[in-house]
């Protein structure tokens, strides 16, 4: 069967982990135990009804403080399809975690409260959505059941949100109004608002088209480790072990290792479970080449040559950054540890030469740097080469982190745009 990563995202308190919990309750995917825990943890804590947010709400903080703070992934599948959901913290504190979880993500399902409408986070986290390159937009406008189920405030959040996401590099974007708490248009269409016409939400993720993982047309192959087994019988064996970045490779093919630019052909494709006739991604694979090339960790095997097929080659580059530190700022000048794929190098900050403003979009042109969760368009440069492609054609090859090399601390996420020409 298929399978359907999405995250939920969207403000603090508009129902992220309620409608989770609701959408495996109503699906049969919650075991006996799991419901009586929760259960009996609601009737501690004084609730009237069984708190489904306590589903994905596992931290002792979480359950205190009634919000997410770190991700939270659950399973669960149908007769159609199989998903992986990450349910994201909606606090502006924990934005990085947000990115985090939907990082990964073919789908992203923002909420916003029908009382509360339309705030900075709500677009904030829409644009986040769209910048980490996720194509499916869901909208659900909850807690309908506090606000009549009137048809005039679900239609004055789409009035107000839908100019704002169209602006947004969405592939689709759907509304559907729900109720989490009492389970409307969640599993099954709800007999409360005639007036909608659309399926209900888990009816719209069985039949949303899941994207391919990468680029089909560019095979990606970043070397992770050199397998060479110290056994007799193993003596000429010599393996690129990784995981595919994008495209298909298959044996035979002709491919070009970089950075040396050594051109040979693929002899076998080996897995656990033995040898395979094609490699997608994200599978992890251990390539086998008919030449014996001088190949280690940070390298990639691509196919094609750079300017065609192949990513681009190069030490300077602009990204999109989310900065993610509370203890400094990324400034021009900063140096940090650049890591990409499996290459680890240095890099500098040449400039910061936009910061966004999240509820217009517009760009401040001359930022003196940015601040914790701020998100910025920056030139770096770095000690070596990398093998890259802009993240809107590859989220592997076009993504990075940032990390402070005294403290090892992850300090920013980013997403590259492409090369600075020289």
């Amino acid at each position: 069967m298929e399978l359907l990563r999405f995250c939920t995202v969207g403000s603090v308190d508009d129902g992220k982990s309620t409608l989770i919990g609701r959408l495996l309750f109503d699906s049969k995917a919650i075991f006996e135990d799991t419901w009586d825990a929760i259960e009996r943890t609601s009737q501690a804590r004084g609730e009237e009804y069984v708190n489904l947010a306590l589903i994905t709400d596992g931290l002792r903080a979480e359950r205190e403080q009634g919000i997410t703070i770190d991700v939270a992934y659950r399973y669960f599948a149908t007769p159609r399809r199989k998903f992986i959901i990450a349910d994201t913290p909606g606090h502006v504190q924990y934005t990085r975690n947000m990115v985090t979880g939907a990082s990964t993500a073919d789908l992203a399902l923002i909420l916003v409260d029908v009382r509360q409408g339309v705030v900075e986070q709500s677009r904030r986290h829409a644009f986040l959505s769209s910048l980490l390159g996720i194509p499916h937009l869901v909208v659900c406008v909850n807690k309908m059941d506090m606000a009549g189920y009137d048809q005039a405030a679900y239609e004055a959040v789409r009035a107000d949100f839908q100019p704002f996401l169209e602006r947004l590099d969405f592939k689709q974007v759907t509304f559907i109004p729900i109720s989490a708490l009492k389970g409307d248009n969640v599993v099954d269409r709800s007999t409360e608002m005639p007036w909608y016409d659309g399926p209900a939400l888990l009816q719209h993720l069985e039949e949303v088209e899941v994207p391919p993982p990468g680029d089909l047309e560019a095979p990606r192959f970043p070397v992770q480790y050199v397998i060479r087994p110290m056994r007799e019988d193993f003596h000429d064996y010599r393996g690129y072990a990784g995981t595919v970045a994008g495209g298909v490779f298959h044996p035979g093919d002709v491919v070009t290792v970089l950075p040396t630019g050594h051109r040979t052909h693929i002899e076998a494709i080996d897995t656990f479970d033995g040898p395979v006739t094609a490699a997608c991604a994200p599978m992890s694979v251990t390539i086998r080449l008919a030449d014996d090339v001088d190949i280690s960790r940070g390298n990639m095997i691509v196919a094609g040559v750079a300017g065609t097929r192949g990513p681009s080659i190069g030490n300077e580059f602009e990204a999109w950054v989310c900065w993610m530190s509370e203890r400094g700022r990324l400034l021009p000048g900063g140096r940090y540890a650049l890591k990409h794929t499996t290459h680890n190098v240095r890099a500098v900050v040449q400039s910061v030469d936009a910061r966004l403003e999240i509820n217009t979009l517009a760009e401040d042109l001359s930022p003196d740097g940015l601040s914790l969760n701020e998100i910025g368009r920056v030139r770096f440069k770095t000690t070596e080469p990398l093998y890259f492609d802009a993240y809107q054609r590859n989220r592997t090859t076009g993504s990075f982190i940032l990390i402070d090399e005294a403290t090892n601390d992850t300090l920013a996420a980013g997403m590259i745009l492409g090369a600075i020409p020289a």
